[in-house]
């Protein structure tokens, strides 16, 4: 009998899941994954759209399911079930264009012809807090898909029934449109995803979730005969800077929004912003805390875990130094927890590390600067985040330029006058960071770029046409874009 529970955060109270994996399953999961690199992007975007469109049918029964085991609510989840099926609809788009295959002919001598290829078999661990933009169907699997690796799915103990079930619909949707067995399964279970990523089968990781998961992920991939890549998306510290300008400018407003930020979610995004820095004198750490108590926040965490893991991150914050500005109620059933905001000098910041260790939930610090000077230290020791953000005074702030060039530097994405939690899906998107927010700081997770993770460079000298992979066709029978150089 299987032992494998789902539990409602509300209320502590489990449920039946699905049983774990067995060795043998996990095996026949890669050992039955298709070749699927000589399929037509056009075909492989129909995939997509069909299981967009099985998604888009069945969203209030998926997140009525969803909402009983992460317990985020209807409007939250209904929400992102919709945008899901619009992320696979936009990498449908993605496939159709090609342009990520880089298809070039290069008519020298030698003549050369370069594309990129499908690495293989991905295996995929989704994250807990969002359960279809980051989950069996989300950002990773899409694109997977999409460069034409199939996928064998861990589902996420946080919400093992939901991936059960949008693991059945994908697999129906993917056989309706003609898609071959095995394009994409799920296991379950801690052992069958240390099993997965040792399988020799899998050409690469792709993970969302945190620090200690991905960097696990990462060493055991390492330690392979043959290594593989992990695409570990696993988030920091997000940092908001406000200029003398800005804090002139909209003191309120700026600090009802950071606070409504951190606290988004019950403070469960890898772009929460965690470290607000602030100019000296103009009273915004107080006006953070008094928006944290004027709308306190209630919810609940993720998992029971995440909930003992929030308690010693705000302790540990604590003993590092900072001093709580303001503590709101938890709810009193299941794994609540009490949003916080605390302060802690520039000077801290600099030189206590542990104050820069990521605390998941609704906590965040606010720091004063006394000048540019001071604020530029304090960015030199900021590790690798997601995300960053400045609250200007607009655009003829003299402050804005610098800030943005500095903070570029640690970040992927950087916002100015808004806050980093959301994520736009499109061309232009970034959603990665230096170290230690990603184990690939040159990739993305969301948007058309994010189709390139699985994919590698072949290049073709003097190969006759007959023994060309498709895209490289003179005749060039999938409509791709190619790029044609004479020399």
């Amino acid at each position: 009998m299987s032992t494998a529970r789902s539990f409602d955060p509300r209320t502590g109270t489990s449920v039946p899941a699905p049983a774990e994996s067995t060795a043998a399953e996990v095996d026949a999961a890669v050992d039955g994954a298709p070749d699927l690199s000589g399929i037509s992007p056009e075909t492989r975007a129909g995939w997509l759209e069909a299981i967009a469109d099985a998604l888009s049918g069945e969203v209030d029964r998926l997140a009525a399911l969803a909402d009983e085991e992460v317990a985020l609510g209807l409007p939250r989840l209904t929400g992102e079930a919709g945008r899901a099926a619009g992320a696979l609809r936009f990498y449908a788009e993605v496939t159709r264009d090609g342009s990520w295959l880089d298809a070039t002919i290069d008519r020298g001598q030698p003549e050369l012809r370069r594309v990129r290829v499908p690495l293989g078999p991905v295996a995929v661990f989704g994250a807990s807090n969002f359960p279809f933009g980051f989950g069996v169907l989300g950002h990773d699997t899409a694109t997977a898909l999409a460069a034409g690796c199939p996928v064998v799915i861990k589902a996420h103990p946080a919400h093992p029934r939901l991936s059960a079930a949008l693991a059945a619909l994908a697999r129906d949707a993917l056989a309706a449109a003609g898609a071959p067995s095995g394009a994409l399964t799920l296991v379950h279970g801690y052992a069958a995803g240390g099993r997965l990523v040792s399988h020799p089968g899998i050409a690469a990781v792709a993970f969302t979730g945190s620090q200690r998961g991905g960097l696990a992920l990462w060493r055991q991939a390492a330690e392979r005969d043959r290594v593989i890549p992990v695409f570990a998306e696993m988030g920091t510290v997000n940092t908001a800077v406000v200029t003398p300008a800005g804090a002139a400018s909209r003191a309120g407003r700026i600090a009802t929004g950071f606070a409504g930020s951190f606290t988004l979610g019950m403070g469960q995004f890898c772009t929460k912003p965690g470290l607000l820095l602030v100019p000296a004198g103009t009273g915004l750490p107080d006006r953070v805390a008094e928006a944290l108590t004027a709308a306190p926040p209630r919810g609940w965490l993720l998992t029971e875990q995440i909930a003992a893991a929030y308690e010693t991150g705000v302790r540990e914050l604590r003993d590092a130094g900072a001093r709580v500005l303001a503590r709101t109620p938890a709810e009193t059933t299941g794994w609540g927890a009490e949003p916080a905001v605390l302060s802690v000098t520039a000077e801290q910041l600099r030189t206590g590390p542990a104050l820069l260790a990521e605390c998941f939930g609704p906590v965040a610090l606010v720091a004063e600067y006394r000048d540019a000077a001071e604020l530029h230290a304090v960015l030199a020791t900021l590790p690798g985040s997601l995300a960053t953000a400045v609250q200007s005074g607009g655009p003829d702030d003299p402050d804005l330029g610098p800030l943005v060039t500095a903070l570029a530097r640690h970040c992927g994405r950087v916002i100015v006058d808004g806050w980093p939690t959301g994520v736009a899906v499109g061309w232009g998107q970034q959603h990665g960071g230096p170290w230690p927010a990603t184990t690939s700081p040159a990739h993305t997770s969301v948007g058309a770029a994010a189709v390139q993770r699985f994919l590698r460079p072949v290049a073709y000298q003097d190969v006759p046409a007959s023994a060309l992979p498709t895209a490289l066709r003179d005749d060039n029978p999938w409509g791709v874009p190619q790029r044609v150089v004479a020399r």
